[in-house]
């Protein structure tokens, strides 16, 4: 799997980047949010990168945070809500706004996002209502006091959507930098996994 891209901005369009790593260019369709804050073509960028492989071909799915990626997985993972809707939401709301409308079920405000009816909105709702009394709400936890808990978090999360198991994870970040950033965490687990 693609955790992630490390390269330059070869260009953008409304719903997607085009990004240059050691000379091959990646298509990556991103929330409207996500390509606004994209620096301008030429320079350097780290997306994180969710890689869909359906029967219709393969998609690769960008994030600019580890957040954001997660909650795309977790809309995905509602029946009827596939990575098109999931990035309309991400591009409807920010992640927290989301986690908000869900928890106070909030059928009419998750409606707003582009091509969710009642029926899906209802849906969402009910399938992912209670994942977010913990579990990825933790990841945006914005007190300064638990950032690194939070990266930590943040970056075991990210290993375990990769396939590692939850023991190779933690065991993974043993010794890692104090204080340290989630790219920084991810990075320091993925040399020390071998991968």
């Amino acid at each position: 799997m693609i955790a992630f891209l490390e390269g330059t901005l070869a260009g953008k369009n409304t719903t997607s980047a085009f990004i240059n790593v050691g000379g091959v260019g990646y298509a990556v369709a991103m929330s409207q949010g996500a390509l606004v804050k994209l620096p301008d073509t030429g320079n350097a960028v780290q997306i994180f990168t969710y890689l869909q492989v359906s029967e219709n071909g393969i998609a690769l799915y960008g994030f600019l945070t580890l957040e954001e990626k997660a909650l795309f997985e977790r809309l995905i993972s509602v029946s009827g809500v596939g990575p098109k809707v999931a990035l309309a939401a991400l591009s409807a709301f920010s992640p927290a706004e989301l986690i908000n409308a869900i928890a106070a079920q909030d059928i009419a405000r998750v409606q707003k996002i582009p091509g969710v009816g009642k029926k899906t909105a209802s849906r969402i709702i009910l399938e992912l209502k209670g994942s977010f009394d913990e579990g990825v709400a933790s990841l945006f936890d914005q007190d300064a006091s638990s950032t690194a808990d939070a990266a930590q978090k943040a970056t075991l999360e990210a290993l375990l959507s990769m396939g590692f198991t939850s023991a190779e994870a933690e065991l993974s970040l043993k010794g890692a930098p104090e204080g340290a950033s989630e790219n920084v965490l991810l990075q320091y687990a993925l040399k020390r996994l071998g991968a």
